[in-house]
């Protein structure tokens, strides 16, 4: 499991002219999955997405997280994150685990991510073609992989 976290001022999700999801200040979590992750990588990544201390404190130290200053998330899901550019110009995505896998684990990370948080996780929607719009705070972009714990 592998999300990209972006603090941001606000961020949106658009589907079809719709916008589905939207917050001020907060954390953008772009989610992808592959096969192999299990219920011990949601909790420990939605641990880290929840405390990560990416928010400035009174001296402007990045020493708060997404709970301390009371943030939202929106949660998208993004398969691209699992492309193997190794072999030619046309990226490959045969990592990324299909539907049938990926939204039952999705659903359970927004669901722990709510539980942690304490509070609704905004989304956009499995497999949609959405339109993403984010004010990138800092910028400040994270990249966690539950594989390597890093």
């Amino acid at each position: 499991m592998k999300v990209v976290i972006q603090r941001v001022s606000k961020a949106s999700v658009t589907i079809q002219d719709k916008k589905v999801a939207s917050i001020k200040n907060g954390l953008l979590v772009l989610l992808g999955i592959v096969n192999e992750d299990s219920q011990e990588d949601i909790k420990w990544l939605t641990n880290k997405v929840v405390n990560l201390r990416v928010f400035g404190d009174e001296n402007e130290v990045m020493n708060k997280s997404v709970l301390d200053v009371s943030g939202d998330i929106i949660v998208v899901s993004q398969f691209t994150l699992h492309a193997s550019t190794k072999k030619g110009n046309r990226p490959s995505y045969i990592k990324a685990s299909k539907p049938d896998i990926a939204i039952p684990l999705y659903k359970i990370f927004v669901n722990q991510l709510e539980l942690s948080l304490g509070k609704p996780v905004q989304t956009g929607e499995f497999g949609a073609d959405m339109k993403v719009e984010l004010l990138n705070d800092g910028p400040v972009t994270i990249i966690i992989d539950s594989k390597s714990k890093e």
